[in-house]
């Protein structure tokens, strides 16, 4: 299989050579460049695909690629100031202005420069993706009889019932949405459940895709503190009384930032305080299938100890395959099913067939729980060198919990540090860093860092980002 790496690298060389070829001139053959620099045709086919993509080659079959012409002198930008006003004024009216800040967002899913340790990734490393199995799934799907037809807007009904078996004895096939991933699904969920204006109260820290989506929506996230058993119910109790809430969204397992897991005396704590509120639990269950090796048996989803409908129930397959396998469900029983399902097909129709038909050949091969295990040891295996690494290493970063699921450590800094500049350091010192305050939708107690172990290589690149975190923090810290 092709390295991602080497596409690039021809690419950038090809891109180098262009100017000594006039407009039009032909580019080597496919051949010749597989030669020159040692590649695989597949890896010069698709370096030329990207440089036609950019408008710099032109392809055509049989004959060759050629450099393309220059484009014409584009026309002067017309004023777009006037916007700035517009969309001013439409926030006068609005009780929380809906200002989408996605940069706590971006930090996960920007690509760092090459050479840069990518301690703040939100995916597994390519090494860690069934690619293979996926493919297979893939080409297995599109011969499937009616691959490439319309879906039901719900979903393929076998995905729905695969997906609700994981559920409990609760939630039945009727019950699930197939949705384009977790964040689509939060999306719709949100919208559904609050106006524009309402309090949602959120665990503090928590996830910045989330306030996003909140803030997006118009709604006034309101904090809950987490600790190690995860949100403190006392709290929540409060919140419920003082604001007026009828949302309440977590993670139970494996928080994002925390790693904490709700402890069995909160599970049904949470419940019982949202059913008196005449309030939803939005489950988020991102981290389900990012168990470590020693995470022994999980506790079961919120959804499956619920009977009174007070959980909207979100999960995905996309952490634990691939980023671009966008294939995510929304579970919920009663009149708020029929809400979710409206705002659903507004927003998307229906998730693309083929997509659902692969996600079904997959989780349904040999080769699905296989993964499964392959990454319950390695994110073990990073869990353990990272944490191994930073309490040597770097001592003054408190740790204070290893979960045992997940893909990120969250590390509390010495009192006083600048977040920021310490962020800043890093990348300078070739190290990628997720800041800890966009996880807090108020200020925040302490400057805080999340390190992700799933997106790097291995251990050895492991190895180095922390040795490159310590010059960084050398810097910062004095």
């Amino acid at each position: 299989m092709y390295e991602r790496s080497s596409v690039a690298e021809l690419a950038h060389s090809l891109k180098r050579e262009l100017d000594r070829y006039s407009p039009g001139g032909k580019l080597p053959s496919s051949r010749a460049l597989v030669e020159r620099y040692r590649v695989s045709p597949v890896t010069v086919s698709r370096a030329l695909a990207q440089l036609a993509a950019e408008g710099l080659v032109v392809t055509r079959p049989g004959a060759g690629a050629f450099r393309a012409q220059p484009r014409a002198d584009t026309p002067a930008l017309g004023d777009t100031s006037w916007q700035e006003v517009t969309l001013s004024a439409d926030t006068t009216t609005e009780l929380v202005p809906r200002a989408v800040d996605a940069s706590g967002v971006l930090v996960t899913l920007a690509v760092p420069p090459p050479g840069v340790v990518e301690f703040n990734g939100g995916y597994l490393h390519h090494s860690l993706q069934p690619e293979r199995a996926m493919a297979a799934a893939l080409a297995r799907a599109g011969r499937r009889p009616g691959a490439w037809g319309r879906p039901p807007t719900d979903g393929l009904p076998e995905l729905r019932d695969w997906f609700a078996r994981g559920l409990g004895d609760t939630i039945g096939a009727a019950d699930v949405l197939v949705t384009a991933g977790g964040q689509s699904a939060l999306t719709t969920a949100l919208r559904a459940l609050a106006p524009p204006g309402a309090p949602v109260l959120v665990e503090s820290p928590t996830y910045p895709g989330m306030l996003a989506i909140a803030r997006a929506a118009g709604l006034r996230p309101v904090p809950v503190p987490v600790d190690s058993q995860g949100v403190r119910t006392e709290l929540l109790a409060a919140a419920f009384k003082a604001t007026g809430a009828r949302v309440f969204v977590c993670q139970p397992l494996f928080q994002n930032p925390t790693g904490a897991v709700l402890s069995p005396g909160r599970r049904p704590e949470v419940l019982r305080i949202a059913r008196e509120a005449g309030a939803f639990v939005v489950e988020d269950d991102f981290a389900r299938r990012l168990g470590h090796e020693d995470a022994g048996p999980l506790l079961s989803p919120l959804a499956a100890d619920d009977h009174d409908g007070v959980v909207v129930h979100v999960s995905s397959l996309t952490k634990a395959t691939s980023p671009s396998l966008r294939v995510g469900m929304l579970a919920a029983r009663g009149p708020v099913l029929e809400r979710l399902r409206a705002i659903h097909v507004v927003d998307n129709f229906f998730v693309p067939r083929p997509l659902q038909e692969a996600a079904l050949e997959l989780v349904g091969s040999p080769a699905w729980n296989r993964h499964l295990r392959t990454v319950a040891a390695e994110l073990k295996a990073r869990r353990d060198t990272i944490a191994a690494a930073l309490r040597l290493g770097l001592p003054e970063l408190s740790l204070p919990h290893i979960p045992s699921g997940g893909y990120h450590l969250w590390l509390r800094l010495p009192d006083g540090t600048d977040e920021a500049a310490l962020v800043s350091a890093s990348l300078r010192a070739g190290v990628a860093l997720a800041p800890g305050r966009p996880y807090f939708c108020a200020e925040p107690p302490a400057a805080h860092v999340r390190l992700s172990f799933a997106g790097v290589a291995g251990a050895a690149e492991i190895a180095e980002g922390v040795r490159r975190l310590r010059s960084a923090c050398d810097e910062v810290l004095g």
